[in-house]
């Protein structure tokens, strides 16, 4: 499953099994990074529109772990594990994506690219364990859809910083 979705100012790409999600964001990239980093803004725009979190523990650093449950919006609740690997302010974050079956059902590098007149290109790009671990969840669970609504709601986040 090889392809690439253009969609607003998200671009979106699937080879083997890699999805990566690039959007441009009008904020500078410290900014950007604090969004995905700080415990008070964080929980407040992950997940697609609709769903909501409960934060178990979050402790943004190598080694530390982010608990929390996802609410969707037909009252499913989702139990995820984030574990930080890597985190290079305001560059870089690596970090193991699970639930309380699989501490890593995916393994993600997001990077933050200053840009010119303080806009940011961040790019998300998540390895999945197999190819078609990665295209169920693109087909299942919308993935993409699911991906592009998040960040919708971080640019969102990001106009009340």
């Amino acid at each position: 499953m090889n392809n690439a979705k253009d969609t607003d100012n998200t671009r979106t790409s699937i080879a083997g099994q890699e999805l990566r999600v690039t959007r441009i964001f009008h904020a500078p990239r410290e900014l950007v990074f604090k969004a995905w980093t700080d415990p008070e803004h964080l929980p407040k725009w992950w997940g697609p529109k609709g769903f909501t979190n409960t934060v178990q523990e979050i402790d943004v650093r190598p080694g530390g772990v982010w608990r929390y449950v996802m609410h969707g919006p037909d009252g499913v609740d989702y139990d995820n594990k984030i574990t930080y690997h890597k985190i290079v302010s305001p560059e870089q974050l690596v970090y193991s994506h699970g639930d309380g079956d699989d501490d890593e059902q995916f393994h993600v590098t997001v990077t933050f690219a200053e840009q010119a007149n303080s806009t940011t290109e961040l790019t998300m790009t998540s390895r999945f364990k197999t190819a078609a671990d990665l295209e169920k969840v693109v087909k299942e669970y919308g993935a993409i859809e699911g991906a592009k609504s998040t960040l919708d709601r971080l640019e969102e986040q990001l106009a009340t910083m």
